[in-house]
């Protein structure tokens, strides 16, 4: 919790015996313990009043995904290239399809228009001859 291994817990009880006296300790000691009970109150109360105010949805929270320590930029980089990928490479077939016009008969050809058939169209690379110049874009510089 503090993180205080037991050799250094029994370090710091020599240290407290030696600066405070065996007189003084068992008041400090139990003021220690007054302090941490008051603190564990205080805690569940504000728990219990968050838990008032927010309503019985903070039950439902996951908070360990909520854990800062859980954060992995490697795996979260991975999981989003596989999604990316999936989809990339989903057959057309495989798509779902899209949704068909409501209502009535429309015109002719109507149909064609509306519904793509495929992935958007891409216009080919062309590769420049030897000695040709990149075009040059004004605007964007």
């Amino acid at each position: 919790m503090i993180g205080i291994n037991g050799y250094e817990l029994l370090v710091l009880a020599i240290l407290a015996v030696a600066v405070l006296g065996p007189e003084r300790l068992p008041e400090y000691a139990s003021q220690l313990a007054r302090l941490v009970r008051e603190v564990r109150r205080m805690a569940s109360g504000a728990k219990e009043q968050l838990r008032e105010e927010v309503g019985p949805e903070i039950d439902e929270v996951d908070w360990r995904k909520l854990d800062p320590r859980q954060y992995d930029p490697r795996r979260i980089i991975k999981e989003a290239l596989i999604d990316d990928f999936e989809d990339a490479v989903k057959p057309v077939s495989a798509r779902p399809a899209p949704a068909a016009p409501r209502g009535g008969t429309s015109a002719p050809g109507a149909e064609r228009a509306a519904a793509p058939t495929g992935p958007p169209a891409v216009k080919p690379l062309m590769r420049l001859q030897n000695g040709e110049r990149a075009p040059f874009d004004t605007e964007a510089t």
